[in-house]
């Protein structure tokens, strides 16, 4: 099972209309789930990160294999990624990928990352990131 952790909500209705087709596509090798942690705004950073990780511990398992998107993480290409999601499913049957908020991951939630992976050095917008993900 591949679970993906987001900070913040899909709003417009075509992101969830391709979040959704991929999902779909996906269910065919895989049971998929993706979780939406409510964001905290654009507050102190600090805090907010705080507050962000706190509710991404309680939703996590700690026995999955946990991947975060962290712009200093490792690039891979498609097919380097798609091998390294094999390898892990040798295993370990669940994935949980996590997609931080607007000021990224706290270090307590990099801290417990068992891999970190970069899709690129630019910063992406995060509904947009979770279907670039999906994909």
């Amino acid at each position: 099972m591949i679970k993906i952790v987001c900070v913040g909500k899909i709003k417009e209705a075509f992101y969830r209309d391709a979040v959704d087709e991929y999902k779909k596509r996906l269910s065919k090798y895989t049971d998929i789930e993706i979780v939406e942690v409510p964001d905290e705004g654009l507050t102190d950073q600090k805090t907010t990160l705080k507050k962000e990780s706190e509710k991404i511990l309680k939703i996590i398992n700690p026995k999955d294999y946990i991947i975060t998107m962290e712009i200093e993480g490792k690039e891979l290409s498609s097919v380097e990624l798609a091998n390294k999601i094999d390898s892990i499913f040798n295993i370990n049957s669940n994935i949980t990928f996590i997609i931080g908020g607007s000021y990224g991951l706290s270090d307590e939630i990099k801290k417990i990352s068992n891999f970190k992976l970069s899709f690129s050095k630019l910063t992406f917008p995060h509904q947009l990131f979770r279907i670039l993900l999906l994909e």
